[in-house]
């Protein structure tokens, strides 16, 4: 057992160890930036223009809600955009305003129905074998 040689293999030991212990940092690196890049993609523009239609998120607590029932509400207008992220908001039925997080609204991508839109009931609809 020659000392100086076990001394030079244990210094190419700790040498590389030290090596892929800075090839794991560098990929870690690269995940998180890549990991950062998908995740800045995929989140939403929120740019508001005064009288946009929003949705507002409602966050109190509530004990016994459905478990389908929607937290967003109301169809309130934009009324003005203040820094900060700030979002003046008018309530149409009410007629007031307030002013809300722009995080808590989103834009409000409402459809209008035709004008003449034919309802029946599924009562009257035809059965097989009736012609």
């Amino acid at each position: 057992m020659d000392l100086t040689q076990a001394g030079v293999a244990r210094k190419l030991q700790i040498e590389e160890l030290e090596c892929l212990r800075n090839e794991a940092y560098e990929n870690a690196q690269i995940y998180k930036e890549k990991t950062k890049v998908f995740h800045d993609h995929h989140i939403q523009k929120k740019d508001f223009q005064e009288g946009d239609e929003v949705l507002l998120y409602n966050s109190r607590l509530c004990f016994m809600t459905g478990k389908l029932r929607s937290r967003w509400e109301g169809r309130f207008k934009v009324k003005e955009i203040k820094p900060y992220g700030v979002v003046e908001l008018f309530d149409p039925k009410s007629e007031a305003t307030f002013k809300v997080n722009g995080h808590r609204v989103k834009k409000y991508h409402g459809y209008k129905l035709p004008k003449e839109l034919e309802v029946f009931l599924l009562a009257d609809a035809p059965r097989e074998g009736e012609a």
